[in-house]
């Protein structure tokens, strides 16, 4: 099952759950010394259990820079699966492309798009668009 970024009518596909787990289980991991959404409240609690109030984007776009800018100092070894169970890989293993050089740009949509570049581009057109952000699945 697909799961994306969703305002209105629009709908930003990432991929499988899973893979949007890993992301946001990396961000907490690495950067979150005291616990899921602590430190990055928008992206982690709300709009990952909830939705992303409109009113909320601008911090969150702040958030996701800083998380980016954050995660480049990491190598993509140190990937976390899944928060809950650190002994989980990612089902392709250490066989990544040579081109992925950081955990900033570890993260890419099924279609090839860095996770992070997305975000962003959902983030913005739903601040410009007045709506509320959320998860959705398809």
């Amino acid at each position: 099952m697909a799961v994306g970024f969703h305002f209105d009518c629009f709908f930003y596909q990432i991929g499988h759950g899973d893979f949007l787990h890993s992301f946001f289980s990396t961000i907490s991991y690495h950067l979150e010394p005291d616990g899921w959404g602590t430190k990055y409240p928008k992206l982690l609690s709300n709009l990952y259990y909830k939705k992303l109030n409109y009113s909320d984007i601008p911090q969150a776009i702040e958030e996701t820079k800083e998380i980016r800018d954050k995660l480049a100092k990491f190598p993509p070894s140190q990937v976390i699966w899944d928060i809950d169970d650190l002994t989980a890989q990612p089902p392709w293993g250490d066989n990544i492309s040579k081109q992925i050089t950081s955990l900033s740009n570890y993260f890419k949509t099924n279609d090839g798009r860095n996770l992070f570049d997305l975000l962003l581009l959902a983030l913005n057109d739903a601040y410009e668009d007045k709506f509320d952000l959320e998860i959705r699945s398809l």
